[in-house]
């Protein structure tokens, strides 16, 4: 489980074999071998003592803007694992085969977000001819990739096309499911616009941390993607490997407005947009971490939505060193 500081002046220390938190009048304790990762959202405090424990025990500590994306990290020194590991992810970096990699994950996200779209459909009878439009839609999208040739940066500038059209028809079948309150423009970050985006954009920021992490575990180079280019400071491997994960965000978000368990006082305005508060961090947060310790079946193994991504990078890397 993610262990999350989300109080502000909230002091965390190590007691034993625990971490201790004290925030406010609360004081709690939880053990490390239950702590895979620790966010610290706001102004807190931690002892070298709990840094220490949550190095000796792979534990990264990871501390979130106001919008849940990741700014600083901290994480024990050694490589996740062979250097070999990283040389093979760099020869195939601008190969066919790496282009090929990036195809797959796209084409996931696009089945996920069609599955998901038939799913919402079939619990919407009322609107399950404008939820049949958009399914097509998606579909042609999704036979659109599988046609794409070129040269490798045509091949790119094709595909990031495919998926910025496909994405303003997903997301707007999703406004198109949402309460007249909670209807909303397409995506919209730094800040969002509307409650929907406010939720997702927290919801992406966790996953982004839990990526890279799984990258740094399984020796990839978090910097060194397929399909997004490297820019200077850029993680392109982990906005190439989310995609295949997007969806547990979006289907985590949508559930929460379809339970009618969303309140317009889990969102403080700030210039030109919202954010969520401290109440609406910790709903999220709470779900997020319910939904990531369910067990599914995944490529005939019953296996944690939350070692998923660890599972698949180990993947990845057996793949690039196989002879």
């Amino acid at each position: 489980m993610q262990l999350v500081i989300n109080s502000y002046g909230a002091f965390l220390q190590k007691s034993g074999d625990c971490f201790k938190v004290k925030a406010g009048d609360q004081v709690y304790e939880i053990s490390c071998q239950k702590v895979s990762s620790i966010l610290i959202s706001t102004a807190s405090s931690i002892t070298t003592d709990a840094i220490k424990m949550a190095m000796e025990n792979n534990i990264d500590i990871v501390f979130l803007d106001e919008t849940g994306h990741p700014y600083a990290r901290v994480w024990h020194p050694k490589l996740g694992s062979t250097s070999l590991i990283r040389r093979k992810q760099l020869e195939i970096a601008e190969t066919e085969k790496g282009l090929n990699l990036a195809l797959e994950w796209v084409k996931n996200k696009f089945n996920n977000q069609i599955e998901l779209l038939k799913k919402l459909r079939s619990t919407r009878p009322h609107k399950s001819s404008e939820m049949t439009a958009y399914i097509k839609k998606l579909e042609e999208f999704a036979l659109n990739v599988v046609k794409i040739e070129g040269t490798i940066d045509e091949c790119r500038s094709k595909l990031l096309g495919i998926e910025g059209s496909a994405g303003r028809s997903y997301f707007e079948a999703i406004s198109f499911l949402m309460p007249d309150r909670y209807k909303f423009e397409g995506r919209s970050r730094n800040p969002a616009k509307d409650e929907f985006n406010a939720l997702l954009n927290y919801a992406y920021g966790i996953l982004y941390s839990s990526v890279e992490k799984a990258c740094i575990i399984a020796g990839l180079d978090p910097y060194l993607g397929f399909l997004h280019t490297d820019n200077y400071n850029k993680k392109s491997l982990v906005f190439d490997l989310i995609e295949n994960y997007r969806i547990w965000a979006d289907e985590i978000v949508v559930n929460l407005f379809a339970s009618r368990r969303i309140k317009s006082d889990y969102f403080d305005k700030i210039p030109n947009g919202l954010i969520l508060n401290k109440e609406g961090k910790a709903l999220l947060i709470s779900e997020f971490n319910n939904f990531m310790e369910e067990s599914i079946r995944y490529k005939g193994r019953n296996i944690k939505r939350g070692n998923i991504i660890q599972y698949d990078c180990h993947n990845i890397a057996n793949l690039l060193i196989a002879k």
